[in-house]
């Protein structure tokens, strides 16, 4: 009777205090799902918080007046420490313009890339440049058709490249201007830098969604029933109008390209796909895979930020090939 007791109290405790050994429910995960967070609503501006400041103390924050959206777009920027120095307060330093993933994501989703950025600088592995870190817009540097809210990427053309060269000590044309962004901001990289080679030097695109940008294409402009952009406005067109242009125009700028990528993201076959379709259309570009790292922009700076650092850097004219 009283080994039947003990017996009864044991199974009572089991199912008490683990209830995922009797319905192989995973408690835990259960509950990490339950404290996921809903996605953030877009906004224009997102300022840093403490815990961003405290995560990434380089970084600030800042915005300008948008004239066609008529509201306050927020932007982060780092600058090099000599950029304060008055030692340095005639120099003119060039600029990287670095596009977030994520959609809609904002100004900071890229943010701790600049503890990398001002690691190498700082070591003098690379010479000093400015960092901008953009708010793509509700569809991440898309322009969306008939809708002026959605004008991500004429909002920083446009307007933020010029507040940016009014307000900091630039080098204000192209031959100190650099793109470079992963993700949604690989794609938006690719389709900005075949559209405006006039405006940037130097771009690197980073694991870019192309089969998506393919689909695009092949649907007349469509990623899905509910979401059309301007037909052409994609990285496969954009190669091909861009390839054609400087076939016809020798005067047309050329735009150095690093491709980067790490070998186990969801992106990287298709980023291979896509560079096949730049070499059968003759566009040079060099390209950095990372082995063993997934679909992490983070993760592959922290392996290769030195040399992607570097590429802009040699085009920028600061360092030797």
């Amino acid at each position: 009777m009283r080994i039947r007791g003990i017996w009864i109290y044991c199974v009572a405790l089991i199912f008490i205090l683990s209830p995922a050994i009797l319905f192989g429910q995973d408690t835990k995960s259960q509950n990490k799902k339950k404290k996921k967070k809903a996605p953030q609503p877009f906004q224009w501006v997102n300022p840093l918080s403490k815990n961003d400041k405290k995560r990434v103390p380089q970084i600030q924050h800042s915005t300008f007046q948008s004239p066609t959206l008529g509201v306050e777009v927020g932007y982060c920027f780092y600058l090099p420490s000599e950029y304060q120095n008055d030692g340095f307060k005639d120099k003119r330093y060039p600029v990287v313009y670095y596009l977030h993933g994520g959609r809609p994501g904002s100004e900071k989703k890229s943010i701790r890339l600049v503890n990398e950025i001002h690691k190498h600088i700082e070591a003098g592995d690379v010479p000093p440049m400015i960092y901008i870190f953009v708010n793509g817009g509700p569809v991440s540097h898309y322009n969306l058709p008939d809708k002026k809210e959605a004008q991500g990427a004429d909002v920083f053309i446009k307007e933020l490249i010029p507040h940016v060269d009014k307000t900091y000590r630039t080098i204000a044309d192209r031959s100190g201007r650099g793109l470079e962004g992963f993700s949604q901001g690989g794609r938006g990289t690719a389709r900005l830098m075949f559209r405006y080679p006039d405006l940037f030097c130097s771009a690197s695109p980073g694991g870019g969604g192309h089969a998506t940008e393919k689909r695009i294409s092949e649907s007349g402009g469509f990623e899905n029933p509910n979401l059309r952009f301007v037909k052409g406005d994609n990285t496969w067109d954009l190669a091909t109008a861009y390839s054609q242009r400087r076939n016809q125009s020798k005067t047309l700028d050329r735009v150095a390209i690093l491709v980067h990528v790490g070998d186990k993201g969801f992106n990287y076959q298709n980023n291979l796909q896509w560079m096949n379709h730049l070499e059968s259309l003759g566009i040079a570009h060099e390209k950095i895979i990372v082995p063993g790292v997934g679909h992490s922009a983070m993760e592959i700076y922290q392996q290769k930020g030195r040399e992607i650092m570097k590429f802009h850097a040699t085009n920028f004219g600061l360092i030797q090939k």
